[in-house]
C-alpha cells in the first residue's frame, strides 16, 4: 500500500517504478480519484456545518416563539441532510475505488533491484562445491520409494495428488530438520520461537499481501478463515493496528508451521515427488524494524539462512531476484538455490526479502521514535523450506546401493542414527 500523498508530489517516478514490474503507470488515475475522495469529503464537512448551525439557529427561534421561521429551517435542514447522504454514498464510492487501486499495485522495486523477469535475475555467489557421484543420482522420490519410506499412491488415495506420507526414519528426520534449524535460529541468532495459528481472517492475508489479488492461492474453509500460505502471514500480524516502541526494535520472530497452498499457478510443474505439494512444513524468519535498519537487517536474515545449508553441507546459490521475478509485497528478494544432483540443477530453498513500509501501511503497524509514529519496516524469510531441504539431503547424501546418510548435525536429533 502506498502513500497518496508521495504519489502526488512525484507521480512519473511513481510510474517509472511500476514500469519496472511490468505494470501499467496509473498516477493519473490515483491523483483523479483522490482529487474527487477530498473534494467529496470537504463538501460534506461543508453541508455538515451548514447543517450544524441552522439546527441550532432551530431551537433558538423554537425557544423565541418563531414558529414560521423554526418550520422552514427544518425543512432546509431536511434537504440538507439528504445531499450530505448523497455525498456521503458518492464520497464512500469513490474512496472504496481509491482503495482497491491502491491495493491492487505491487511494491516498488529498490534502487539496485535489476529490471526484468526471471532471465534478469543476477547470481551473487556460489557456495560449495556440487556433489559429484560415481553412479548415477537418483531423484528422492525413487529414494524414498525404494526405501518404502514414501507412499505417494497411498496419500493419493487419501488426499489427491500432490500429498505424500512420510514414514519411519524419513518421517523422524523431517522432524530432525525442524528443529535443527530452530535451535539455530533461537539460540544462535537471536529469534524468539513463536507458535502462530494456521487459521487466519482476511484482513491478516490483506495485510501481507496475499489478498485480494493471490485468492487463487489460498485454502478457504467454509466459515470464512484462510489456511497460512506461510508464517510470514501470523507472525507480520503480530504487530497489526499497534505501535510499538522503537527501542524494542527490531522483533524477530520464527515459527515452525504447516502451509498451504493450491498452486493453481503451477499445474504441470513439479508433479513428483515434493517438490511443490499442497501441505508442506517451513521455518519462517520475520523481522519488523525500522527503516534505517532494514537494509542491514536484509542481509543478516539471508546469513542465517545460509548458516543452515553450510551447516548440513549443502552446496547453494545466492540470487538477486529481478523486478518482475519477486513477491508482490518485497522490494527487494534474495533466493537461496541448494543443488539438487538428482535433478543437476540449482531449485530455490528459500526466498528473503525486504518488504519496507508497504505490509505495515495494509496493517496500519507503527512505531513511536521521538513522539512521532513511523510504519514499521517488514522482512521475511525462509530458514529454511523443510521439505526442500529434506531432498537436498536425500539427494546429496545418497550412496550408491539406494540409502541415504545423515548429516553429522543431524545424528544428535536421530538417535545418532547415521544412515537411512
Amino acid at each position: 500500500m502506498f502513500d497518496i500523498k508521495k504519489i502526488r508530489e512525484n507521480p512519473k517516478v511513481f510510474d517509472l517504478a511500476l514500469s519496472k514490474r511490468n505494470f501499467s503507470a496509473c498516477s493519473n488515475e490515483l491523483i483523479e480519484l483522490d482529487e474527487k475522495n477530498r473534494k467529496a469529503i470537504a463538501q460534506v464537512q461543508t453541508i455538515q456545518e451548514e447543517r450544524n448551525t441552522k439546527s441550532k439557529l432551530i431551537g433558538e427561534f423554537t425557544a423565541s416563539g418563531k414558529k414560521d421561521e423554526a418550520d422552514k429551517l427544518k425543512e432546509i435542514v431536511s434537504k440538507l441532510k439528504s445531499n450530505m447522504y448523497d455525498l456521503e454514498l458518492k464520497q464512500k464510492e469513490v474512496a472504496l475505488k481509491l482503495n482497491d487501486l491502491l491495493s491492487s499495485i505491487p511494491n516498488l522495486p529498490d534502487s539496485d533491484v535489476p529490471t526484468g523477469g526471471e532471465d534478469s535475475n543476477i547470481e551473487i555467489k556460489v557456495v560449495g562445491e556440487k556433489k559429484e557421484f560415481d553412479f548415477e543420482a537418483k531423484e528422492h522420490f525413487d529414494l524414498g520409494e525404494k526405501l518404502e519410506l514414501m507412499d505417494f499412491e497411498r496419500a493419493a488415495t487419501i488426499s489427491g495428488a500432490r500429498f505424500v506420507i512420510q514414514k519411519g526414519n524419513l518421517a523422524r528426520l523431517e522432524r530432525a530438520i525442524a528443529n535443527f534449524m530452530l535451535d539455530l535460529h533461537t539460540s544462535e541468532f537471536g529469534y524468539q520461537e513463536v507458535n502462530v495459528p494456521i487459521l487466519v481472517k482476511d484482513a491478516a492475508l490483506f495485510g501481507t499481501g496475499q489478498l485480494p489479488k493471490f485468492e487463487d492461492d489460498l485454502f478457504k474453509t467454509t466459515n470464512d478463515y484462510y489456511l497460512i500460505p506461510t508464517a510470514e502471514v501470523p507472525l507480520t500480524n503480530m504487530t497489526r493496528d499497534s505501535i510499538v516502541n522503537a527501542a524494542d526494535l527490531p522483533l524477530r520472530y520464527v515459527a515452525h508451521t504447516p502451509c498451504f497452498r493450491s498452486e493453481a499457478g503451477a499445474a504441470g510443474r513439479d508433479t513428483r515427488g515434493i517438490m511443490r505439494q499442497h501441505q508442506f512444513y517451513k521455518v519462517e524468519l520475520v523481522s519488523l524494524t525500522n527503516e534505517s535498519l532494514a537494509k542491514d537487517e536484509h542481509e543478516r536474515m539471508l546469513s542465517c539462512a545460509e548458516e543452515v545449508l553450510k551447516r548440513l553441507g549443502l552446496s547453494y546459490r545466492i540470487m538477486l531476484l529481478a523486478s518482475q521475478d519477486m513477491g508482490f509485497s518485497a522490494q527487494k528478494t534474495y533466493d537461496i538455490e541448494v543443488w539438487l544432483p538428482g535433478q543437476k540443477a540449482y531449485r530455490e530453498i528459500s526466498s528473503c526479502s525486504n518488504c519496507g513500509d508497504f505490509q505495515a501501511r495494509r496493517m496500519n503497524s507503527r512505531y513511536k521514535d521521538e513522539n512521532v509514529n513511523k510504519f514499521i519496516h517488514t522482512l521475511n524469510g525462509s530458514g529454511l523450506a523443510i521439505g526442500r531441504t529434506l531432498i537436498a539431503i536425500m539427494e546429496n547424501s545418497q550412496n550408491s546401493d539406494g540409502s541415504i546418510s545423515i548429516p553429522d548435525v543431524l545424528q544428535p536429533y536421530m538417535n545418532n542414527l547415521k544412515t537411512l
